[in-house]
């Protein structure tokens, strides 16, 4: 009795109604559920087309930026260095009076008495000259040549027949360039031929003294 009582109850111990499912291999790659962005689905033709465009649009808007920024940085780097053209040049020409002046203390004292303080002026002139010229400071060539309204300015007519008509006879004040430009004409006097000797009208006649 009692062994079949417990046969009995080990058959109601048992689990009922349970089933355990084992689940199956993962799907493969070429298997996986769409991502919605088109993976694994073929393109046609019209996409493709799109696509291309897109990409060169993308390519010629690139190349548009880069010329334009290229466009810039030259334009901003011509204007920096004109700021500094035009700065060094009133700086340079804010230094010509003192150069004149050391010219005329040199023309001034022929004494053998001022030999010492002449060499010591010169020495300061031809200092200073050194540096204004390595910053782009040039002398207008003047003496001995014809008269040119673009770099020399009449401030005497000397009529004569010894000297060419035009001729510059003297000059008063020495002209400078800088970068090219006339910062300062030279300041001279002109031969000038009477009229009735065949010589012509100087060219300098036809610039007013100023």
């Amino acid at each position: 009795m009692i062994d079949d009582q417990s046969r009995r109850q080990d058959k109601t111990d048992e689990p009922r109604g349970i089933r355990v499912e084992v689940p199956s291999d993962p799907p493969s790659g070429d298997q996986a559920p769409s991502s919605g962005l088109g993976a694994g689905e073929p393109v046609s033709a019209e996409g493709l087309a799109r696509l291309v465009a897109e990409k060169e649009e993308l390519l010629k808007t690139l190349v548009r930026l880069q010329a334009d920024f290229d466009n810039y940085r030259k334009r901003m780097e011509r204007e920096r260095k004109e700021a500094g053209r035009r700065g060094a040049g009133r700086l340079l020409q804010e230094m010509l009076p003192v150069l004149d002046g050391l010219e005329r203390a040199l023309r001034s004292h022929d004494n053998p008495v001022y030999e010492e303080y002449r060499k010591g002026v010169e020495l300061i002139y031809r200092h200073l000259w050194d540096t204004l010229s390595k910053h782009g400071l040039e002398r207008i060539a003047a003496a001995g040549k014809h008269f040119d309204p673009h770099y020399h300015e009449a401030i005497e007519r000397v009529e004569t027949r010894e000297h060419p008509d035009g001729a510059i006879l003297e000059v008063v004040q020495e002209g400078y360039l800088f970068d090219g430009r006339v910062i300062r004409p030279s300041l001279v006097r002109v031969a000038v031929v009477p009229e009735g000797t065949g010589g012509g009208r100087s060219s300098a006649q036809h610039h007013p003294v100023h």
